[in-house]
């Protein structure tokens, strides 16, 4: 390990907000050198008896996810926490970058010293969650956060990913629901902790308490999970822009992160995760040993053919390529 290496991870775990910033550029780039440094600062930080409570936060565009990151934030940093918010953007397809701008949409929460914000386009990856929002999770956690929220683009692919990285997953909803969410409702149910449906004010409060209720009683009929306790998952109403509702959620979230480390789910959970990732970079990496070996791109490209021509299914070129791989090529 470098002395430059030693130094950076030094200057995260001390809380230094520039190399945390310019440890998570690192770690978001794909560059095969950067990647290399990245992992070797990542391994310079690791320290399990720092974790923050990672919390998953995913919803419809429109829904109010940055006013209620926003007051949800300036709650916690109230309460003497610190704060990492990660919120992927939609990337634009022209240049890569981030479309949004969170740190435009946060303005009170950004000028707060109690609190970071980091917006990373999500770059076309699955959902709009970029493959190295966990290790970015990890740098946070390593530079002493204590709450590191996971926004995403919200459009109902990227929600098990998220979850595959937090403790907690939850689910910003407009009041009446809407039919947008009616094909992906059942599977974001299933791996949400809450669902806060927001904007419970004015003229739509009303609506929000029926749309509260109404997912109360859907969440009554589904299987009762590991790791929770009585009555959750559940359905709340909030308003962010009134910060009505704010400090209830909050409650409810610290009531289930204490229950599932009273009965051991948390740290099975983060095993688990950690396994899953694990296995998710073996995954990665051997495609990568594909696309960098001639030989092996050149065998890959014959096998792609001969799919896409219908001469062998997926399924039989796939076994072909990794028993090349298997073999040495």
């Amino acid at each position: 390990m470098t002395t430059d290496i030693v130094t950076w991870a030094k200057a995260i775990i001390a809380g230094d907000r520039r190399a945390l910033a310019r440890a998570i550029t690192l770690v978001e780039s794909g560059r095969s050198d950067h990647r290399a440094e990245a992992e070797a600062l990542l391994d310079a930080v690791s320290d399990p008896k720092r974790q923050a409570l990672r919390i998953g936060l995913s919803g419809t565009p429109g829904v109010g996810k940055s006013t209620f990151i926003e007051t949800f934030g300036g709650l916690l940093t109230g309460e003497s926490l610190r704060v990492a918010v990660l919120a992927v953007d939609p990337s634009s397809a022209r240049s890569g970058g981030s479309i949004l701008g969170d740190k435009t949409r946060m303005e009170r929460l950004a000028r707060d010293p109690s609190a970071f914000i980091r917006p990373s386009p999500s770059q076309t990856h699955l959902g709009g969650v970029a493959r190295r929002s966990r290790d970015a999770v990890a740098l946070c956690e390593a530079a002493g956060f204590d709450v590191v929220l996971i926004e995403t683009v919200g459009v109902g692919q990227s929600e098990t990913i998220v979850a595959e990285m937090s403790d907690l997953f939850v689910l910003l909803i407009a009041p009446g629901g809407g039919d947008e969410l009616q094909g992906v409702k059942r599977g974001i149910m299933e791996i949400a902790d809450l669902i806060l449906v927001n904007k419970a004010d004015g003229d739509l409060k009303a609506t929000a308490t029926r749309t509260v209720a109404d997912y109360a009683g859907a969440l009554r009929l589904l299987r009762k999970r590991d790791g929770d306790p009585e009555g959750f998952p559940k359905a709340l109403p909030v308003s962010a822009l009134e910060e009505n509702g704010i400090s209830e959620a909050w409650g409810e979230m610290n009531a289930l992160a204490d229950h599932r480390k009273a009965c051991g789910f948390w740290a099975a959970r983060r095993a688990d995760q950690a396994r899953h990732w694990f296995e998710d970079e073996v995954r990665h990496g051997l495609l990568r040993l594909l696309e960098h070996d001639a030989e092996a791109e050149a065998a890959m490209a014959h096998l792609r053919g001969d799919v896409v021509k219908g001469r062998r299914t997926p399924g039989s070129a796939a076994r072909i390529a990794l028993a090349r791989l298997k073999k040495g090529g």
